[in-house]
C-alpha cells in the first residue's frame, strides 16, 4: 500500500455504474436539475450508450468520471468531466481527460472538441485544447 491513498486509483472504461453514485457525481458537478428526480435511470443510460465512459476508482467507489460521444472513427466530443469536491485538486481531472485522449486516439478519432464550463479555459489549454476560433457552440431550446 502506497503512503499517497491517491496512488490507489483506477481509471477505466465502464459500462455501468451505480445510479446513485453517479447521481453523486452529477449533483456535485450542479448538472443535477428537479426534473431528473422522476426519472434518475438515465444515468444507466449515459454511461452504457456513451461511446466511451470512464470511471474514476477509490476502492469500491466511483469518485469521478468523464464520457465522450463520438462515431469512434474521426470526431469526438468530450463532456461530464467531474471529480467528488473531496478529491478535487489533486490531478484526477487530468487523468480523466488524458484517458479519454489516449483510448480515443487508439481508436482512430483525430479530432476531440469540447466545451468548457466558464472558468476552466486554462485547466483545458494546459491539456492541449484550444479554443475554436471562428465558432460558436449552440444549444436547441424548444419553443
Amino acid at each position: 500500500m502506497s503512503d499517497d491513498p491517491l496512488a490507489e486509483l483506477i481509471i477505466t472504461p465502464i459500462k455501468s455504474a451505480s445510479q446513485q453514485e453517479l447521481m453523486r457525481l452529477y449533483k456535485e458537478a450542479g448538472w443535477w436539475e428537479p426534473s431528473y428526480e422522476k426519472h434518475p435511470e438515465f444515468l444507466t443510460g449515459i454511461v452504457k450508450d456513451s461511446a466511451l465512459f470512464v470511471g474514476v476508482f477509490w476502492g469500491e467507489r466511483l469518485i469521478g468520471m468523464g464520457r465522450a460521444l463520438s462515431d469512434l472513427a474521426s470526431d469526438a466530443y468530450i463532456q461530464d468531466v467531474t471529480v467528488l469536491k473531496e478529491f478535487r485538486g489533486k490531478g484526477i481531472g487530468k487523468k480523466i481527460i488524458q484517458t479519454l485522449i489516449k483510448i480515443l486516439k487508439e481508436s482512430g478519432v483525430d479530432w476531440i472538441g469540447l466545451v468548457a464550463q466558464p472558468g476552466t479555459a486554462s485547466f483545458y489549454t494546459k491539456l492541449g485544447f484550444e479554443v475554436l476560433k471562428g465558432h460558436v457552440p449552440f444549444k436547441y431550446k424548444d419553443k
